[in-house]
């Protein structure tokens, strides 16, 4: 027999009654035996909490209306809050084993300093959600469950419990833990579902799941979907490979082993086992305590060490050309901004194109300044001035002749860092301009026309021997590897991709519409739709948009991949996005989708990659799915030929770029009878650089001074004084090297070790390392 639902109101003849008064009611009517009540709400906080009942007569309470804030605080074991609505802030705060349902959305603040209990959202969450949680280990750790998302500060000062995040329809899709979660994080554990912009390194970490606590998600998931009534989401939520574990760092991960001091060691070892002053303590009352011995010289157990350049900043590294951006800062910093422009043409023909344009800027998503979270300073800002350098002055040719098959960026940039060296570069391609899609099918909106042709201008007068409108056969390139030292393959991906639906001849491929576009000979129509919803569909989007369309569709099998400037402006010019969608067919009036719907179309535009064309290369040359096999110096099968580019793999125009740098830095040592090397530093560690030093309030830089200025110089002394200014004993020193060179040592008779050089460099080059052993 079902028991009977004791009713209370938040209201006595509609006056709304005070928060005191109704804890009172639902407190007697708990006394006078009531275990289901149902309240009716206007903005009373603390519901449910503080009830004190056995586990043996568990208590429901149902709350419908406005409910206030700090539902279920000091909620007590046995008791289950359900919440028929969204709730306020500070739900299940200091809550000590209650369970609350909320089926809605959540605000800020959910189970501050929760010791036990679960909380369940079926919806998303606010900021600072299960902050100064506990765990004490005589009982069950405490929960939270929410089906969506949550808000800024996730996780802060977490010391205990689980929490699963779903990101079921969360309220950010693209960051699910939102902005810095699990800062001052010491216990507990995290699962979360979907994706998210990073978290306090310092105080956390992400590991894989083990089984034992997939199992534990995957029986507990079903339980939190069941008590919020969303049981058909058990399917789509238990894919393991969709989600994620945080856990709390340890003290060791945070600081290593912790070592015992001597006055820890003597109050808890020595006088506990002895008594207070040891072995004479019955004969003197004279303070033994041990007194602290500074070391210097040869006693010190770490010594500092200054490692400028050891390390390859950041930027760098992210870089496929491997350019050195810090140094490039360095220069501006210095007042060489010319120098700092010229700096980049050792590296890319395309500085401004590329760097200042085109490029998604992957050094600036390695910056460390975002591990700060502050803005990464902007290269586009010394990028984009890149086509105003001159061409660089070329050494005297040696003799060795090296054939370049492609005129795009990847066969651009490797004809270039030949002729660099020394090596005359001849190339070889089928367009009527060099400079591949860059000249013929990126849009003008992305880049200005002046700036490409100042950069292919460039190009040509440091290639004098380009050969156009040459169509190559199998036995042109026959005759190629016969006249040349190397030949290099970079005819790029020319050939579209087109899905074999019934009526495809009326597809019309992404690359000869963006062609047709730059030659002023495009008409799209009114409606226009785009089967595939990557970078290249948006920039075909947005193009179709300039020459009058109005109705544009972009869709997909699957959540498009496009992201950044591409994506944004597609939007901004009123694209619709729609997955997924698989083709039927494509008729007269657009593209019939399996699902019967008609997208209406004047034009449909296939965008789902190219393909190489290989038709002319021998048999000696391996191929994998339509693409040229290559070693780790872009090396075919035949030891004289190279590829790079979208011909080995699909890839970013600064990988074409990268791709050829290497393949000439190779060739190059081939010629001078050198063992191929590279540059094979690792990533300096982020944790090493300072950031204290800079601003961050700057979200958006206003010119290339102030990006240099806000540049920590990754792993490359910076020469700001500050390890000599900090240091206690005066004991680090600057020493002048020939050619303006410099570096700084360290005086071991005055240096005391302790380490303020190290915590205070902005640029991660000092580091305290173990001394050498005496003896």
């Amino acid at each position: 027999m079902a028991k009977r639902i004791h009713r209370i109101s938040g209201h006595d003849d509609g006056v709304r009654i005070e928060s005191r008064i109704l804890e009172e009611r639902i407190q007697r009517a708990v006394r006078e035996g009531a275990r289901r009540i149902e309240v009716e709400a206007v903005g009373q906080h603390g519901i449910g909490g503080r009830l004190w009942i056995s586990r043996e007569e568990p208590i429901h309470v149902t709350i419908t209306g406005s409910p206030g804030q700090r539902i279920g605080s000091k909620g007590f074991p046995g008791t289950t809050i359900e919440v028929m609505g969204g709730i306020s802030d500070d739900v299940g705060w200091l809550n000590a084993g209650a369970e609350i349902i909320v089926h809605g959305n959540g605000s800020n603040g959910a189970c501050n300093a929760m010791a036990q209990g679960k909380v369940r959202i079926a919806g998303n969450l606010g900021a600072r959600a299960m902050t100064m949680t506990k765990t004490n280990p005589r009982f069950a750790p405490p929960e939270l469950w929410v089906l969506g998302s949550v808000g800024d500060y996730f996780g802060e000062f977490m010391a205990g419990g689980t929490a699963v995040v779903c990101g079921h329809e969360p309220q950010n899709p693209a960051n699910v833990l939102g902005y810095r979660p699990c800062v001052g994080m010491v216990g507990g554990r995290i699962f979360v579902r979907g994706p998210i912009d990073g978290f306090s390194q310092a105080d956390a970490l992400m590991e894989p799941i083990d089984d034992a606590s997939w199992e534990w998600l995957t029986v507990n998931i079903s339980e939190f979907l069941n008590k919020i009534k969303r049981t058909r989401l058990v399917k789509k939520l238990t894919r393991r490979e969709e989600w994620q574990l945080i856990r709390a760092r340890t003290p060791f991960e945070k600081k290593g082993k912790a070592r015992r001091s001597m006055r820890e060691f003597r109050a808890g070892v020595w006088d506990a086992e002895l008594g207070r002053g040891g072995l004479i303590g019955d004969l003197t009352s004279l303070d033994r305590s041990p007194i602290p011995l500074i070391v210097h010289g040869d006693l010190r157990r770490k010594v500092p060490v200054w490692e400028n350049r050891k390390y390859m900043a950041p930027c760098q590294s992210s870089c496929p050309t491997g350019m050195p951006v810090q140094e490039r800062w360095q220069l501006v910093r210095d007042g060489l901004v010319d120098e700092a422009m010229d700096l980049a043409l050792a590296y890319t023909p395309f500085p401004a194109t590329v760097c200042g344009y085109l490029c998604p800027n992957l050094c600036m998503d390695g910056c460390t300044r975002k591990t700060g979270d502050m803005a990464s300073v902007d290269i586009t800002k010394l990028g984009r001035e890149g086509y105003k350098s001159a061409a660089p002055k070329l050494p005297p040719l040696s003799g060795k002749r090296v054939a370049v098959i492609g005129g795009g960026p990847a066969g651009i940039s490797v004809a270039w860092q030949i002729r660099m060296k020394g090596h005359e570069a001849v190339v070889y391609d089928m367009a009527e301009t060099l400079g591949g899609k860059i000249a013929s099918a990126i849009p003008n909106s992305r880049v200005p026309r002046e700036v490409v042709e100042a950069e292919i201008k460039r190009a040509a007068e440091v290639l004098p021997h380009v050969h156009l409108r040459q169509e190559l056969k199998a036995e042109d390139f026959v005759r190629l590897r016969e006249e040349f030292d190397f030949v290099i393959l970079a005819v790029g991906a020319q050939k579209p991709r087109i899905i074999p639906v019934p009526g495809h001849e009326r597809i019309i491929p992404a690359l000869t519409f963006l062609k047709q576009a730059k030659r002023g000979e495009a008409k799209p129509g009114r409606r226009v739709v785009i089967i595939g919803a990557g970078n290249v569909g948006c920039d075909v989007a947005t193009v179709a948009a300039g020459l009058g369309a109005e109705d544009i569709t972009l869709i997909d099998i699957q959540e498009p991949a496009s992201f950044g400037k591409e994506r944004k402006e597609a939007e901004e010019v009123g694209a619709r996005f729609k997955w997924p969608c698989f083709t039927k067919e494509i008729t007269d009036k657009g593209v019939l989708l399996q699902s019967g719907e008609l997208l209406e179309a004047n034009t449909v535009i296939m965008s789902i990659g190219d393909q190489p064309d290989v038709g002319f290369l021998p048999d000696t040359i391996a191929l994998d799915r339509g693409h040229v096999v290559v070693n780790s110096d872009y090396q075919t099968t035949d030891s004289r030929t190279f590829a790079i580019g979208d011909l080995v793999r699909p890839g970013l125009l600064t990988h074409a770029i990268g791709h050829g740098r290497r393949a000439a830095e190779v060739i190059d040592d081939i010629f001078n009878n050198r063992r191929p090397q590279s540059d094979t530093r690792q990533m300096i560690d982020y944790s090493r650089m300072t950031l204290e030093y800079f601003d961050p309030r700057v979200i958006e830089f206003s010119d290339m001074k102030q990006c240099a200025s806000e540049c920590s110089s990754c792993g490359a002394c910076r020469d700001c004084y500050l390890c000599e200014t900090v240091c206690p004993q005066s004991a680090i020193r600057r020493v002048e090297l020939e050619g303006g060179a410099f570096e700084r040592v360290v005086d071991a008779d005055k240096c005391i070790a302790c380490g303020f050089c190290a915590n205070c460099c902005p640029c991660g080059i000092w580091d305290l390392k173990e001394a050498e052993p005496l003896g």
